[in-house]
Formats: C-alpha cells, structure tokens, sequence
C-alpha cells in the first residue's frame, strides 16, 4: 500500500538534510578548513579566535545569503513555471532578469549609489513584465506566445546590456562583468534576501491551493473559484519582487530557478503545497554548493557563481528533459 502523502513528506524531510549538509559544508570549507566538530561550538560561543571571526563574519552572512537568494531564485521559477503551465518558463528565459540587470548595470554607469541598485532593479523587472505583457496580450493571447515573447525580450535586453558595457569606462566594466555573472562575494548582509525569501515563501503557500487549481485549466479554475486574471498579476508581480530582488544582491545567475522546480516536479508531481518549499530547500542548497565551489576550486582567486551553475546546470537540465520526454513516450 502506497502512502504518497507520507512520501511527499519523506522528500521534504531529505530536502531539509540536503539543506543543512550544504550550509555545514559552505561554512567548514575555505582557505582555512574548519573541522566538523570545531563547527557547531563556534556558531554559539566567541572563543575570541580567528575561526570564530572567519566564520561570523565573513562565511556565514555570505552562506545564509546564498541560500536565501537560491530558494528566491527557485520560488520565482517554480512561480513562473505554474502559471504559463510550461517548465521552461523562468525568470531569466522570460527576460525578466534582464529588464532588471539593464536598469542596475544603468546605475552603475551613472554612478547612483549602491543602495539604488535593489529599487533600480525591481523598477526594471517590473518594466520587463509590463512590456511582456503588453506585447503578449495583442492578439491571440496564449503561453506559448508569451513564452516566444519572453525569449525575443530576453535577446533585446542581452543587446542593451552589451550596448551598456560597451559605454562603460575601463576602471568600472571589471565590476560589472563579475555582477552580471553573479557574484556573492559582496553579500554580506543577510537581512534583505532572508526577509525577501520568507515574505515570498509565505505569500506563494497561500497560492498553493489556487496554484493547484489552476493547472486543471482556465475555465475550469474560474468555476471552482478561482479568479485567474487576478491570481495571474499577482503571481507576476510576485516573482518580478523576488526576480528583483535576488538579482540586486547577486547578479544574473541562471538555471537554478529552472532545475529546481523541474527536479522537484519529476521526484514528488505537481502538488504546490509540497513543490513551494521543497523549491526553496533545493534551490538554496543547490545555491550555496555551488557558491562553496566558486570560493574554494582556484582559490585564493573566485569564480563568478553564475558561471558555475551554467556549467552544471546546462547539462543537468538536458538530462532532465530527455528524461521527461522518455517517459512521456514510454
């Protein structure tokens, strides 16, 4: 006898032991290692030594951010994938990341200060939707247009992002190249993505049941209730915030809010309520991984983390889609 609820719940508890392994790896590994048994008394008690000092001020901020910023990553995709009803949609494949990318590297090259970049940054992800929306509702409105749309956007932002750098004086393109690839070595102040990723977890759970009910189709949806129009500008808004958001504090990094939810859907179906925090858990562990990587493989030099889940993610969601249509075909 099957017990799918007690196996959804089974998953999430091994996302969960993912997680931790993954935030306990991040703060033990670096130019100084720390053993497992020195870690966990650190964490609580200033032995006035420079581990302590190594790990609460430097690795920790940056692995709590890391986290924080790939659970938002994978909450946006997993958002974006269940309302086109399509797991190619994501928030960088859309070109919503790229609007919000124009508008930072766009205050860069004027240089606003750094505080400007997270409004900058939703101001341009906000503008990408807007203008998606726009474009995809003349006519025939459907999600393959959309998705079409978002591809053709996404091109147009990657052409005005080059037109910019193309602008910049010599002493600032270092800067923003690594930003645009993704870099969390500036994001040492926790705060914001924790904050972000919560008030995102907790608004998508209280869509989880019209999520649902929105995969059974439109016109089915709006006879159990469901009022599409409104849950579809909501949804959009939210995941341009957390799009926003995670971009203004580390760079365009892509893939993550794309594998996560994909993987996700394949190990446990499409119930939202197990899919919303399963994303955040392997979103962030994934994350975080991949971020001990890019500070740890040529140290004391380091790698742009988005470069990192390129490489890993290109391949890994190749597998997952020939996977996907085999058993569909099967």
């Amino acid at each position: 006898m099957h017990h799918p609820l007690r196996n959804k719940l089974s998953l999430l508890a091994l996302l969960l032991a993912l997680a931790l392994t993954s935030l306990s790896i991040s703060l033990m590994i670096g130019s100084v290692d720390i053993a497992p048994g020195e870690l966990w008394p650190l964490l609580w008690q200033n032995d006035g030594g420079s581990h302590y000092r190594i790990i609460h001020e430097l690795r920790l901020p940056r692995t709590v951010s890391a986290f924080a910023v790939g659970g938002v990553l994978a909450l946006a995709g997993l958002l974006m994938q269940a309302l086109l009803r399509n797991p190619l949609a994501d928030p960088y494949i859309l070109g919503v990341s790229g609007g919000a990318a124009v508008a930072v590297l766009g205050a860069m090259l004027m240089g606003l200060p750094f505080a400007w970049q997270a409004p900058m940054a939703f101001g341009g992800a906000l503008a990408s939707i807007l203008l998606l929306f726009g474009l995809a509702h003349s006519g025939n409105w459907n999600t393959t247009r959309l998705l079409l749309t978002g591809v053709v956007l996404a091109a147009g932002w990657s052409a005005l992002i080059s037109f910019v750098l193309s602008l910049s004086p010599p002493v600032q393109l270092p800067g923003m190249l690594f930003w645009l690839m993704g870099d969390l070595s500036d994001a040492l102040n926790p705060a914001l993505p924790v904050a972000v990723l919560v008030l995102g977890l907790v608004l998508a759970l209280w869509l989880a049941p019209a999520l649902n009910l929105a995969q059974l189709g439109t016109a089915r949806a709006a006879s159990l209730g469901v009022r599409i129009r409104r849950l579809h500008m909501f949804v959009y808004l939210l995941a341009s915030l957390l799009t926003a958001a995670a971009v203004s504090i580390a760079g365009a990094i892509g893939f993550v809010g794309l594998i996560a939810p994909h993987m996700l859907r394949l190990a446990s179906g499409s119930d939202h309520r197990i899919l919303i925090p399963g994303a955040v858990l392997l979103g962030g562990s994934l994350l975080v991984l991949a971020d001990t990587a890019a500070r740890t493989l040529i140290a004391p030099m380091q790698l742009p983390v988005g470069v990192l889940t390129a490489l890993l993610g290109v391949p890994m969601f190749l597998y997952l889609l020939n996977r996907g249509i085999a058993g569909k075909t099967a």
